[in-house]
């Protein structure tokens, strides 16, 4: 017999930006599918009208292109188990909610709502305070020919056991008099996400489903809807959360006060995007037998193993993701990182430097997201008044004497350069002369020229290098500039 090809969804409510919780949701659900050969769908899940956002359905679409998350079948492109937007569904769940009444599964419910809330008509109550699970036959009929306004509950089963496997928690069972009737179908006849999901995996032959670990407790519902709606059961894989670190030590479900928690604010400071998705893979799961941390999607596909898939909750680590994401820069062509950091440099550098391909050589190696760019380069724009007691540091040997005897040597030595000559070994030749000529040490010598042309004590590129990309005049006037404050 035929192993029956593996069929995963990802179902997110157009509620707005996607947060990294959501997609990687989606990417598991990506990762299980295509590993074994299988289909991925993308289906959406908007019964609650209360919940949505305007063009929210297009970020979904965008953010998974732009991740690379490519669907067999969705809304945008079609497929054979259309529709694939749950309010364009509505008639296929009234036929079975209908069925389930009629098997004596479900009932119409009548009672009143306690409060005018949006998600009222979710809230769970008891079997044993339901006084409408009984209802004989004529007082339903008697109520809907009157118009009388109802949902539609499931009439759980109370007695024993309910039991399912999920492989990330192992066995799960729970007592069925713990259960309530969860609501099928609202007043609006719009079905519950309880009850929509249900019917639209069996449909769609999903055989994988993947969501958060908030799902765990309340699958035995699912469980029993299976059941006796006569539909196999998929296979579950419930994600734990991911968490951020608290400003003072301990750690919370990741929020916005942790930093930024969706793809498209990552991507805007500068993340690229398959860097986040190397990195949203490994939280919560690594490959067993590896210590290998930088994957591409198609070797995450290759590679991945949804056993090794982890039942704790991972921290998310900024700095970790710029870690990967300095990887990813690192992998590019020169031509590629100018492409990508262009943007960023012409938001801060209007001046013209002198050598603008040298600037892109230095940066590559030392930025980690794009969005340094700006601060990483600002005094290449210019030389901002600072306290010139940076320039005197022990460890480099420099005082306020050979600090001003070093300035005027470098003045001197970088004057006769010809501009054709204006590159980098050169310029470390002149800067030489000045250690061999005075006896100062060469740190002493690149640490004054650097702090003089840039005003602070950490800057992307050495001191020969920075005179390279701003030129002979810049270089001459900066140094000047600096040698007159002192």
């Amino acid at each position: 017999m035929d192993k029956k090809q593996v069929v995963t969804r990802y179902a997110p409510s157009p509620t707005g930006m996607m947060h990294i919780g959501n997609l990687r949701t989606a990417l598991y659900s990506y990762l299980i599918a295509k590993s074994q050969g299988g289909k991925f769908i993308l289906r959406l899940e908007d019964t609650d009208q209360a919940r949505h956002v305007e063009g929210a359905e297009q970020v979904i679409f965008d953010t998974l292109r732009v991740a690379g998350l490519k669907y067999d079948e969705g809304p945008d492109i079609g497929g054979p188990h259309g529709p694939y937007i749950q309010s364009e569904r509505k008639e296929i769940y009234l036929k079975y909610a209908d069925m389930l009444i009629k098997s004596g599964k479900a009932y119409y419910c009548f009672c009143e709502k306690k409060s005018d809330t949006p998600h009222d008509e979710e809230q769970i109550i008891a079997p044993t305070t339901d006084p409408c699970r009984e209802l004989d036959a004529d007082t339903v009929a008697k109520n809907l020919s009157l118009g009388k306004p109802f949902v539609i509950r499931h009439k759980v089963n109370r007695e024993g056991t309910t039991h399912y496997y999920d492989h990330v928690y192992g066995d799960i069972t729970v007592q069925n008099d713990t259960l309530h009737d969860i609501i099928l179908i609202k007043s609006d006849g719009m079905p519950t996400y309880n009850f929509a999901h249900v019917i639209d995996d069996y449909l769609m032959g999903v055989t994988h489903v993947v969501r958060g670990n908030e799902y765990v407790t309340s699958t035995p519902q699912y469980v029993q809807l299976h059941k006796d709606l006569g539909f196999p059961l998929p296979e579950y894989y419930h994600l734990p959360l991911i968490m951020g670190q608290n400003a003072d030590g301990g750690v919370s479900k990741l929020s916005k006060r942790h930093g930024a928690v969706s793809f498209a604010d990552l991507v805007a400071l500068g993340y690229l995007p398959e860097a986040i998705i190397n990195y949203i893979a490994l939280l919560g799961w690594h490959p067993a037998q590896s210590d290998q941390e930088i994957f591409s999607l198609q070797e995450l596909v290759k590679v991945f193993d949804a056993n090794d898939i982890r039942k704790s909750s991972a921290i998310f680590d900024y700095n970790k993701l710029k870690w990967v994401n300095s990887q990813y820069i690192l992998k590019m062509t020169p031509q590629e990182f100018r492409e990508h950091a262009e943007p960023y440099l012409a938001n801060t550098l209007t001046r013209e430097v002198f050598d603008i391909d040298k600037l892109y050589e230095i940066l590559q190696p030392r930025v980690q997201i794009f969005s340094e760019i700006g601060e990483k380069v600002q005094f290449f724009q210019e030389l901002i008044d600072f306290d010139t007691n940076i320039l005197y540091n022990d460890k480099k040997k420099t005082n306020p004497e050979n600090t001003r005897e070093i300035l005027t040597k470098a003045i001197e030595n970088l004057s006769k350069v010809e501009l054709d000559d204006w590159e980098n070994d050169i310029l470390y030749q002149k800067l030489e002369e000045i250690a061999n000529s005075t006896g100062y040490k060469p740190i002493s010598v690149m640490w004054v020229v650097r702090i003089a042309l840039s005003g602070q004590t950490v800057t992307v590129g050495g001191a020969t290098e920075i005179m390279q990309i701003l030129g002979k005049s810049e270089t001459l006037i900066r140094l000047q500039t600096t040698l007159n404050r002192l």
